[in-house]
This record gives structure tokens, sequence and C-alpha cells, in this order.
């Protein structure tokens, strides 16, 4: 849960800092990349690309209901026919609001590596301590309705974005400045952190 702490910062550089773990460079940002008094509170990511990278959040988030789901069962962490029907569906659907099909495919294909990296990990992290396992297990029917809404939702966030992704530099500050805020404000673990730099290495590609 994100808590109501307010940490301001200056830069991109502060912002990264905070993000531990992730594997992100960037240059030191400058006054015009933040806002005067920008601070980080409850209300989301700090940024151009806050709101999106809080929907890249949710949905590795949705990752650990897949992971608890799956645990203990047949159903395997890798599934390639569902994953093909997730791309084709990202395609078609970014055509639609004229977004790069191939681009938005390559971003799509970040989080559901992203979701992997954060399933393997908890299968590994509840087999040496099984007192941590889930007890209950999550629908996967209503898993897949939610990530069909975040795919959706992730879309229109690429679109909105444009402009600044297609600046390298920029993007990247922009990108440091979400991501740091996002690890603070949903107090990401390490396991998390590095899915979240996974999901998120497509996001300022030319």
């Amino acid at each position: 849960m994100r808590t109501s702490t307010k940490v301001a910062r200056g830069s991109a550089a502060t912002a990264l800092t905070v993000a531990g773990t992730m594997t992100l460079t960037v240059p030191a940002a400058t006054a015009a990349e933040v806002p005067a008094g920008a601070e980080l509170t409850a209300n989301g990511s700090l940024g151009r690309l806050g709101p999106l990278t809080d929907l890249v959040v949710e949905r590795l988030r949705v990752g650990d209901d897949v992971a608890a789901a799956k645990f203990g069962t047949d159903s395997p962490i890798d599934d390639p026919a569902r994953e093909e029907q997730v791309l084709n569906q990202v395609r078609a659907q970014a055509a639609a609001i004229g977004l790069d099909p191939d681009a938005a495919a390559a971003f799509f294909r970040d989080q559901i590596t992203a979701s992997k990296v954060v399933q393997r990990g908890l299968f590994a992290r509840w087999t040496a301590h099984p007192d941590e396992a889930p007890t209950t297990r999550p629908d996967l029917a209503q898993i897949r309705t939610r990530l069909d809404r975040l795919t959706t939702d992730l879309l229109a966030g690429l679109a909105s974005t444009v402009d600044i992704r297609a600046e390298r530099i920029r993007c990247t500050v922009q990108l440091a400045l979400a991501t740091g805020s996002a690890v603070v404000l949903d107090r990401l673990d390490a396991l998390h952190r590095q899915a979240l730099g996974t999901a998120v290495r497509s996001v300022c590609a030319a």
C-alpha cells in the first residue's frame, strides 16, 4: 500500500538512487524536467511517465496473483499460446489507436517477461519458505480479465506519451523520475524492482 509520506527531490539522479537495483542510466535532470516544488505523494508516480509506470507496477502486482494461482499446480509459468494471444490482441488494438503494432508488442513482451520474473521469484521464495506460500488460490479467469483491462489502459498510456517517449534523453530522465518514485510509493522489494526494470526497458526505445 502506498504511504502518504512526502519525499522531495530535485533530479532524476536522486530518483534513480531511490530505485536501488534498477539498471537505468540517466543524465542529471534539467530544471525544466522537474516541476518546481514537485513532491512524492500518494497521488501517483512523478513526471510525464508516472501514470504509465503506475500501470506497469499494477500489472506486476497482478503477477503475484498469477503466481499464487499457479503455485502447487501443473500450470506452467511459461504459456506460449496465451502469450501469443495477448501479443496478437495488442497488435490489433495498437493499430486501431494509431500506435506502431510492433513497438507496442515489444513493450508488452517486456510486461510478460517481467511478470515471469515475479512468478519465478515467488515460486522460489515459497518453495524455500513454505510458511510464506499463499493459502488461497486466485481464479486465473478473473486474473485474465484484469490483465485484459490493463492491456487497454497501458496502450492508452503509450498513446498519450508518444511525444515524450520519442525524445530519448528526455524520456530517460522522465522514466527515472517515474520509476524511482514508484519504488518508494509501492515499497517494491528487490524482486519487484528487478521486474520493473525489465518491464520498462523499451519505454524509451527509438
